[in-house]
């Protein structure tokens, strides 16, 4: 994936979500195999003066979900990409800016994701996000489901 794919991506992000946009959400680091998306604390502080828990998951489903939109997007398909099942796990207090990091699950390939997409018009792939803590432990993290599925071209529902 190309540096100006993953800008784009994270441009469309916060145009697209309000959300996103009121995270400050932005493009940290990527690759083929890595998302990783930066949000400040201060406009994702809760009451206690920490990450505020939705901030998190919605940092970690985003990268998650990032990172398979860029990479259906450098191989041309034209997918709609949603949640299909997710697991958060809090496991500390996170008190300064902070990250979420998305990488396929463990058995996950692109490969198997990519023929069964062009069998079936739609796949799913696992993906597995952590948000880093100050003490290298994860703080949060997700374990996600995401489903692919070929849009309709609108000129053939005539």
């Amino acid at each position: 994936m190309t540096d100006h794919a993953a800008r784009e991506l994270v441009h469309f992000i916060r145009d697209s979500i309000p959300l996103a946009r009121a995270m400050e959400l932005e493009l940290l680091a990527h690759d083929d195999d890595l998302l990783s998306l930066r949000a400040p604390l201060a406009p994702n502080v809760n009451d206690k003066g920490c990450a505020f828990g939705g901030s998190l998951v919605s940092l970690l489903t985003l990268a998650g979900w990032g990172l398979v939109e860029l990479a259906l997007r450098g191989r041309g398909e034209d997918c709609d990409v949603f949640v299909g099942e997710s697991t958060v796990r809090y496991l500390q207090p996170v008190w300064s800016d902070f990250r979420a990091e998305a990488r396929l699950a463990g058995d996950a390939d692109w490969a198997g994701f990519f023929a069964t997409l062009a069998a079936r018009g739609k796949a799913r792939i696992e993906v597995a996000c952590d948000v880093p803590g100050d003490d290298g432990r994860p703080a949060a993290t997700l374990s996600a489901r995401f489903v692919a599925k070929r849009r309709v071209p609108a000129d053939t529902h005539a």
